[in-house]
């Protein structure tokens, strides 16, 4: 889907998963680039789950085929129409322009189709994060839970929730 200047696709190759592999490990991808040890193997690995069709990712591409942003969900493990909403990030040369929002309506289109039931999602407490509780926040999602200490010392899971049927 081609919208204004950016190209939104899902993954459906391992070249596609490459180049979102590259963006995320990328100095323009996320402002907090303390990667734990689970996120950076994510960030490895999850792009070529889509592949194989076990997760839903989608990223967007620049006029010049440049990724720009991504946006990942996968149905939980109960397979009873929830969903967890892993990974957004715009790069940061791009946003306030619309990325996010285009990423976000590819998703609900999809869970509208697929009539998810729920989205789970969840980040970090640390003022780099204001901006993604904020977007949570304002796109119907409520502070359900919070764990203590989760990434690593004094830096706490928020967990969010949006009922969607």
């Amino acid at each position: 889907m081609l919208v204004g200047q950016f190209r939104i696709s899902r993954i459906s190759t391992v070249d596609e998963a490459e180049k979102v592999v590259a963006f995320l490990l990328s100095g323009f991808s996320f402002d907090d680039t303390r990667y734990t040890p689970g996120e950076l193997t994510h960030f490895r690995e999850l792009p070529f789950r889509a592949v194989n069709n076990e997760i839903y990712f989608w990223y967007a591409e620049d006029e010049d085929g440049n990724v720009i942003g991504i946006n990942c969900i996968a149905e939980n493990e109960q397979k009873t129409g929830g969903f967890n909403w892993d990974y957004m990030v715009v790069h940061h040369d791009y946003r306030k322009v619309g990325v996010a929002a285009l990423l976000m309506e590819q998703m609900y289109d999809f869970l509208g189709e697929v009539n998810a039931r729920y989205l789970v999602t969840y980040t970090c407490d640390l003022p780099e994060y204001n901006r993604i509780r904020q977007l949570f926040e304002s796109s119907g999602f409520t502070l359900v839970g919070r764990c203590p200490d989760y990434y690593y010392e004094g830096e706490d899971r928020l967990i969010y929730h949006r009922k969607l049927v």
